[in-house]
């Protein structure tokens, strides 16, 4: 297992309740430095994210885990 990687940042918003996920991530994102991957883990796939993140300037890609969840990585376009 490799230490901490400083260009990811890890949001875990399996513990939030819709729309708390969504609203945590675009806080994340507001401040994410350039160069820098935000790597958010949900519960459901963020449907809602995707057009937010691209009016940002952002893109986002999610990848459904084995348990159902959903990991997205988010960074600058």
């Amino acid at each position: 297992m490799s230490g901490m990687n400083p260009n990811i940042i890890e949001l875990d918003a399996r513990g939030f309740e819709p729309p708390q996920p969504l609203m945590k991530t675009l806080e994340a994102v507001a401040t994410l430095p350039d160069g820098v991957t935000l790597r958010v883990h949900t519960r459901w796939r963020p449907m809602h994210l995707y057009a937010q993140l691209e009016e940002r300037g952002f893109t986002g890609e999610s990848q459904e885990q084995s348990d159902g969840s959903f990991i997205t990585h988010i960074r600058h376009r």
